[in-house]
């Protein structure tokens, strides 16, 4: 066991050596491996071999313990959003959600720290049906991954962005919820990540709890009186945890509320005072790696969201010709479509004013279900020199990923060409699929085992692919079978 010797002496002086002892070992074994399944993509859900034996993660009513690890990139119903991979300790955020859910509306909420897009997933899944969800990322890389998880969830009142936590201090009052999951020194990880060992220090862990307080105080004046901060870390010190949970509580202006626990589940409480009001999972008492949560309630009356357009850039308007796109959509009279750029959007209508709000004043990366983009754009973007896509849907427009495994998609607006194991993984590596039978020229709706992965463009002998390049499966490796998942 290669720990850090600083982190063996601190956690001996927080738990005792015998408890230490425990973790240690427990720190040197085999990571569990858990998916949540996507609630909002039931009708697909039934192709995963999920029987009434399933080990379910206790605290989240979507998750499932697997038998081992498949090579999940090979897997299209992962690529399709169909189930998310995920640790199961961070699943414990639905318990907070839902406890917070309960006590006050939630119609806009904003996951702070959110790639790769476990936990904004999960809350999506949780959220009320037309409320809104700002999945952020301030990290430009990892905010595409983002992006790209959040479109293969499939729910169309998302918004992904790509800022700094200052960025929404001018969003006063404006979150119920604020999930924040900071980043941090990540002693949770010590089992599945041997780089965190051996970047840990103790200058490391103070360096993190100062930066979580920055960013818990950059971002307070968005969330309004009365609504609910989900504080979280992978990591077991109380610099980062109790300590920070203390001082938000004392300094902002909040009260802690405790989230409530089975006892059969292995959560730990404050490891100061033995309290309950926060909770620990640890590897040797959970079933999952190490993480943190306290549920805070900021002080003051619960009311009115504040609703005051900061000034900012120029929105975007409506886009008659998105009428063109309307038959796309299962519930299109409850959309409105916008053009930003070169892109088309739907909005779901009583989400346009926030969603125009945040084109003002943030980096979106896309708000809504992306639904096509200008082809004369592609081709302009080809003449300078850039990698434009392939294949059009018609004359005018290709279609764009975001529509194709939108919980919204009409999927009798297109015409399918359902593929097998191999010519799925050909797909999502970007090649060119020949048709199994003859098709109208133009967009073709992509499917495995009968669920959507995405568009290809007909021209007659071939499906040229339209799979962003971005998303594709890089490894040249290709398996003969899909991989298996044992529940």
């Amino acid at each position: 066991m290669n720990l850090p010797d600083d982190f063996a002496a601190s956690m001996r002086g927080i738990m005792g050596n015998d408890e230490y002892m425990l973790l240690e070992k427990a720190l040197d074994g085999e990571p569990v491996v858990s998916v949540r399944l996507n609630e909002t993509k039931s009708a697909y859900v039934s192709v995963l071999p999920v029987s009434g034996g399933a080990q379910r993660v206790a605290w989240s009513r979507a998750g499932y313990y697997l038998k081992s690890r498949p090579r999940f990139t090979f897997d299209p119903l992962m690529h399709a959003g169909i189930y998310y991979v995920e640790e199961p300790s961070s699943m414990f955020v639905e318990q907070a959600f839902m406890q917070a859910a309960a006590a006050t509306p939630v119609r806009r909420m904003l996951d702070l720290c959110a790639a790769p897009g476990g936990k904004s997933t999960l809350l999506r899944s949780l959220m009320p049906a037309g409320t809104l969800l700002v999945a952020n990322e301030p990290i430009a890389r990892r905010a595409a991954v983002l992006a790209e998880n959040m479109q293969k969830w499939g729910n169309p009142d998302v918004a992904v962005t790509c800022n700094f936590p200052e960025a929404f201090g001018c969003m006063e009052n404006y979150f119920d919820i604020i999930a924040a999951d900071v980043p941090c020194s990540g002693e949770g990880m010590f089992r599945k990540d041997m780089q965190a060992r051996e970047e840990w220090s103790v200058k490391a862990v103070e360096s993190c709890a100062e930066r979580q307080r920055q960013i818990i105080n950059d971002v307070w004046p968005s969330l309004r009186p009365g609504g609910f901060l989900i504080y979280s870390t992978c990591t077991f010190n109380r610099s980062e945890d109790e300590d920070n949970v203390q001082w938000i509580a004392r300094t902002l202006g909040a009260q802690i509320v405790p989230v409530s626990t089975e006892h059969e589940w292995g959560v730990t409480g404050n490891t100061v005072d033995g309290s309950d009001d926060v909770c620990h999972f640890f590897p040797h008492r959970a079933r999952g790696e190490g993480f943190f949560l306290a549920l805070l309630r900021k002080n003051g009356e619960c009311g009115e969201t504040n609703m005051q357009q900061p000034a900012g850039r120029a929105g975007a308007g409506g886009f008659a010709g998105g009428v063109q796109f309307a038959d796309r959509l299962l519930h299109s009279g409850d959309f409105a479509f916008c053009k930003i750029g070169a892109a088309v959007y739907a909005r779901r209508r009583t989400l346009c004013n926030d969603m125009a709000l945040l084109d003002k004043n943030f980096d979106v990366i896309f708000a809504g279900i992306p639904v096509a983009e200008e082809k004369e754009a592609k081709r302009a973007a080809k003449n300078s020199g850039r990698k434009a896509g392939k294949g059009a849907a018609t004359a005018e427009y290709v279609p764009l990923q975001g529509l194709a495994l939108s919980t919204e998609l009409n999927r009798g607006a297109f015409e399918e060409e359902n593929v097998d194991y191999a010519d799925a993984v050909r797909y999502l590596r970007g090649e060119t699929l020949t048709p199994s039978q003859q098709y109208a020229r133009g967009c073709v709706l992509v499917t495995y085992r009968g669920v959507p992965l995405g568009f290809a463009n007909n021209v007659g002998t071939r499906l040229n692919n339209l799979y962003p390049q971005a998303w594709r499966i890089k490894s040249t490796y290709v398996p003969t079978e899909p991989p298996e998942l044992e529940f």
